[in-house]
């Protein structure tokens, strides 16, 4: 075996570890998770074109796989969300590429590499191709625009009360309705039907060993497409690659710029009629 194959093997082995962490901040960048894999696909096209653009020298292999997807997102022009394919529309993604594009450029990638990704800002000035200072205001202008736009209803599936006191408070102080707190899969599609929530913040695993996915199938089967962040300890079990994946997942602990930004994203991306724009 050849020192030049040796090579490409450890890279592969690289880029494969942290591929499912380019694809969450791919669908949460596009909105899309079939946008979202593309883009990721065609990351990995180009490393195989020209394995330079794999450039891992400070140490990092998935800040070089994300300066990557960096270099294809502005060769397209950094698009905003595109619809799946497979999802119907109804005028919501419509709107919510109407509030994108109001955003100041850049300001949503700087920030969901920060508090999604939790890069560094250091980090994410490499992968964006910026100063760290620059990277620094994008992602506080983000935050000020994305918060600033809208409001709604927020339902919380969690059954840790430390963990749904602190979310309570978060989604609180940026403004939004926290229509109730369900602990189990029966009390949360019980709430989600007698108050529709705009957004649900949900655990996986439940206080009764029932599972927080599949109240949210649940939910989503009687409400229609309401937007979903996943928090949990066990992100693998939604990162598998089969359909369909969340566009926004927070692994626990989770920081409130985590939890902010998530939020401000997925309400975004929303854009349901009871929001307040």
């Amino acid at each position: 075996m050849t020192e030049s194959h040796n090579s490409a093997s450890e890279t592969a082995s690289r880029i494969a570890a942290e591929l499912p962490y380019l694809r969450r901040y791919a669908r949460a960048l596009t909105g899309s998770q079939t946008s979202g894999d593309r883009y990721a696909a065609a990351t990995l096209e180009a490393i195989l074109s020209d394995p330079g653009v794999f450039d891992a020298d400070d140490g990092s292999a998935k800040v070089a796989l994300f300066r990557a997807f960096h270099l294809v997102w502005r060769t397209t022009g950094a698009p905003t969300a595109e619809p799946d394919a497979m999802e119907s529309t109804d005028g919501l993604e419509e709107r919510a590429q109407f509030h994108l594009a109001a955003l100041t450029p850049n300001t949503r990638e700087a920030l969901l590499l920060r508090s999604i990704e939790e890069f560094r800002h250091d980090e994410i000035a490499r992968i964006m191709d910026i100063g760290q200072d620059e990277a620094e205001e994008l992602i506080a202008i983000a935050f000020r625009e994305m918060e600033a736009s809208m409001v709604g209803r927020v339902m919380i599936i969690e059954d840790e009360p430390l963990i749904a006191m602190d979310l309570r408070s978060i989604v609180g102080d940026m403004g939004h309705t926290v229509t109730g707190i369900a602990r189990t899969r029966d009390q949360a599609v019980a709430l989600g039907r007698s108050d529709r929530p705009d957004l649900i913040l949900a655990d996986i695993q439940l206080a009764d060993n029932s599972s927080g996915i599949d109240a949210v199938a649940d939910l989503t089967a009687e409400l229609g497409d309401v937007p979903v962040i996943f928090i949990t300890a066990f992100p693998d079990r939604l990162l598998t690659g089969e359909k369909p994946e969340p566009a926004f997942l927070i692994t626990k602990p989770f920081s409130v710029e985590q939890v902010r930004s998530a939020v401000s994203q997925a309400m975004f991306f929303s854009s349901t009629e009871t929001l307040s724009a």
